[in-house]
């Protein structure tokens, strides 16, 4: 992966955007449903939700700084991907 600023993503930047996912994963579970989804399937919620959320939060004009933004764009964008996908099955 590479970052904005070019850089090869180091392992622990790698760590820590899991960390972010499987953190906004969880809480979009406890959400959505009530409870959390399993260590992986929370990870990959929470991944595709920061791109998500990212994206939203950037058509919105907002950016997330630091730990705390992050989560809270991840998690916005997890339980945003939830719904889509509450809807699409049902």
């Amino acid at each position: 992966m590479v970052t904005k600023e070019g850089s090869a993503m180091t392992l622990s930047s790698l760590i820590t955007f899991l960390i972010i996912g499987g953190i906004a994963g969880w809480l979009a579970g406890q959400l959505m449903k009530g409870a959390g989804f399993g260590l992986w399937i929370n990870i990959l919620i929470g991944v595709i939700g920061s791109i998500l959320g990212g994206f939203v939060f950037g058509l919105l004009g907002f950016a997330a700084t630091g730990i705390i933004g992050s989560i809270i764009s991840a998690t916005v964008g997890a339980v945003l991907l939830l719904f889509i996908l509450s809807k699409v099955r049902s």
